[in-house]
């Protein structure tokens, strides 16, 4: 099935794609069918890129219409789980048969295949991103051929984190665990004075810890705290929101995840945005950076200090942790990370000044930007950071000799 070319943006609307066409397949026969005979062609998403990754010149192919695929092996703790689905897809079933992933994201709206393709992650000193759960790849190759990938593979650390670069992703295996509750917290009002010198420990304190602040001034807005249920409760030196916030200074907080301390399953507690409202602003822009966790203060201390150019045009910052993974593309590849998020108001012109500055301010900490969020790092400075880039165009050369899947950003990032 192709669907009309009518005019096609990404969810930020700050992208129109460039597509001849954009394929929906009902079968993965029909979608081997496509891949083989089409000259270029990518997967797209849910659309949450925002910059150019997603996009190609030729045609584009929506996995939506495929059956959705949740299949549970309960003896090896594992989930095959379809290439169309979103994590709010599965969440639920997975809960009902006694499991759990390890970690989400800040929105469930994402594609498990597109979060996995470009090292989208949650936070957690102890939780590495989410294409770390990934225990086994199947896609479709330039020919049509329909290739698994496990890992232990030669090649399964390079095709896990693989920007749509190696072939249409059509299913995952993905490792669980058993079933938890969380409860999730809200702090107002820490210091950056009070921060820094107790960040390690307040970032350890919990499952997952995020920090978010505006730059308007010298702190930190917000602490969300989410800890499973049955650990101890985290010290930390800022005061407790008497009611439900939502990141963003002044927006109602009814599309976030419960507060106040109150279980919930993982899947309702763990992303800060609830899958049936419209996630984080909406109208939005973002950029974000990974870094050496042990640069943490220092990063922060740095755009601390250049505050002025960020905040008129930035809606929030949130700085997370994630440990570190062996995948060959992902921004945290073999060093445990701190994530420094940026919302920025839907003014691109406006915005790239201070992606600039921010840059420039990060520079001594070789950061690695989100794959699908805006940046501006040269590609001759970008490449060195990932020491398994020559293995990975190895590996693309085996898989699709002709690049059928790349498109103009994975030709100037990767194959240049």
């Amino acid at each position: 099935m192709v669907k009309a070319m009518t005019v096609q943006v990404n969810w930020a609307g700050n992208l129109t794609y460039r597509a001849t066409a954009v394929h929906r397949p009902g079968s993965v026969e029909e979608l081997r069918e496509l891949v083989a005979r089409s000259p270029r062609i990518r997967a797209l998403g849910t659309r949450h890129s925002f910059n150019e990754l997603g996009d190609s010149p030729a045609e584009l192919v929506e996995l939506g219409g495929l059956p959705p695929v949740i299949e549970v092996d309960s003896a090896a703790a594992t989930a095959r789980i379809g290439g169309g689905l979103r994590y709010a897809d599965v969440g639920r079933h997975l809960d009902e048969r006694g499991f759990a992933l390890r970690n989400l994201g800040s929105l469930p709206h994402i594609s498990v295949a597109g979060a996995c393709a470009t090292g989208t992650h949650g936070s957690g000193v102890g939780n590495a991103n989410l294409s770390a759960s990934v225990a086994a790849v199947e896609l479709i190759t330039a020919e049509g051929d329909l290739v698994t990938l496990k890992r232990g593979d030669d090649g399964f650390d390079g095709a896990v984190v693989g920007l749509g670069a190696l072939g249409v992703v059509v299913s995952q295996t993905l490792d669980l665990v058993p079933s938890f509750q969380v409860r999730q917290r809200v702090y107002e009002g820490l210091p950056l004075e009070s921060l820094f010198p107790k960040f390690q420990e307040i970032v350890s304190g919990a499952y997952s810890v995020s920090l978010f602040t505006d730059w308007r001034g010298p702190a930190i807005n917000q602490v969300w705290v989410k800890r499973r249920d049955g650990e101890p409760a985290v010290e930390i030196p800022a005061e407790p929101a008497d009611g439900p916030r939502h990141p963003v200074p002044g927006m109602a907080p009814d599309s976030c995840t419960e507060q106040g301390d109150v279980p919930g399953p993982w899947y309702e507690r763990l992303p800060h945005f609830r899958p049936d409202r419209i996630p984080s602003a909406g109208d939005e822009l973002q950029s974000e950076y990974m870094i050496d966790a042990s640069d943490a203060v220092a990063a922060l201390a740095a755009l601390a200090a250049i505050r002025e150019h960020i905040a008129p045009v930035l809606l929030i910052c949130e700085i997370r942790t994630i440990a570190a993974d062996r995948l060959w593309l992902s921004p945290c590849h073999e060093r445990d990370s701190v994530a420094l998020h940026f919302t920025w108001i839907s003014d691109t012109p406006a915005v790239l000044p201070a992606v600039a500055k921010i840059e420039e301010a990060l520079a001594p900490f070789a950061p690695r930007p989100h794959w699908a969020k805006i940046f501006l790092t040269p590609p001759d400075d970008l490449r060195p950071r990932y020491t398994r880039l020559p293995d990975f165009l190895a590996l693309a050369r085996d898989l699709d000799p002709s690049g059928k899947f790349r498109n103009p950003f994975t030709e100037k990032y990767l194959f240049a």
